[in-house]
């Protein structure tokens, strides 16, 4: 490929060598700024830029409601900028560490219980709904690509409210969290999150914290990610996909 990609929205046009053209999934960098100061600079894919921003904030224990957010006048596209005031300082980019960065399981957990009370009891769902939701989640840019991840916030019965997707996963859920927050649902019980792919602990770590009772994915999940499930009494359900589910913990609301 030697042609600049020709980007659309949230996909791009390249010619691959073999001269076929082809469809690849969008990542740029966003920097997030709160009140026009620079806060952090993320991998994404263009599109609900907002969203992210609010989400990721929310996730972090920074905000508990909904910001004002839009772009700013730097680098259009690539800026938004959240109003503030935030719940505390950040200090050098003191979030929480995923397991990439090699922090130890009792830590994370204890950070996450300081933002996240356990879930609420209920709702009961049917393990043959959680076990076609992948099905009903909305992915029409993955369709095109092949390369983007997927959230999708449902109703207890099964009914898609939300649906995101960016190159990044955790991206995809921020989005969908962001976009929750602004239309009042947060926090999400009874609703239900589905992720396209594995659940890891950073993923499980914003579903706690926004009040999600169960979250569901296709693939598998890490050993942290089940005990931070556990800890905060949410239903963890992975390898969602020809009409089978497994139950991790939280079986009391898998009927």
């Amino acid at each position: 490929m030697t042609d600049r990609p020709a980007v659309t929205g949230m996909r791009a046009r390249v010619t691959r060598d073999d001269g076929v053209a082809d469809e690849v999934a969008v990542e740029e960098p966003l920097e997030i700024r709160v009140d026009g100061s620079p806060l952090l600079v993320t991998m994404r894919t263009p599109g609900q830029d907002e969203e992210l921003a609010l989400g990721f904030l929310f996730g972090e224990g920074l905000i508990d409601s909904a910001h004002d957010a839009g772009p700013s006048t730097d680098f259009a596209g690539n800026v938004v900028d959240v109003e503030g005031p935030l719940l505390r300082p950040v200090g050098s980019r003191n979030f929480y560490t995923t397991s990439s960065c090699g922090v130890c399981g009792k830590a994370a957990l204890e950070e996450v219980s300081v933002h996240a009370p356990a879930v609420a009891s209920g709702p009961v769902v049917a393990r043959s709904l959680l076990a076609v939701l992948p099905d009903r989640l909305a992915q029409p840019e993955f369709a095109r690509t092949g390369g983007l991840h997927a959230t999708g916030l449902f109703d207890a019965d099964g009914s898609l409210l939300l649906a995101r997707e960016d190159v990044g996963r955790h991206n995809a859920m921020d989005k969908v969290i962001g976009a929750a927050l602004r239309a009042g649902l947060v926090p999400l019980h009874p609703r239900i999150l589905c992720v396209s792919g594995r659940l890891s602990f950073e993923l499980v770590q914003k579903g706690a914290v926004a009040g999600a009772p169960i979250l569901v994915g296709v693939g598998a999940p890490s050993s942290l990610a089940i005990s931070l499930a556990e800890d905060r009494g949410i239903t963890l359900c992975g390898f969602a996909r020809e009409g089978r589910v497994n139950v991790y913990c939280g079986a009391e609301r898998v009927a």
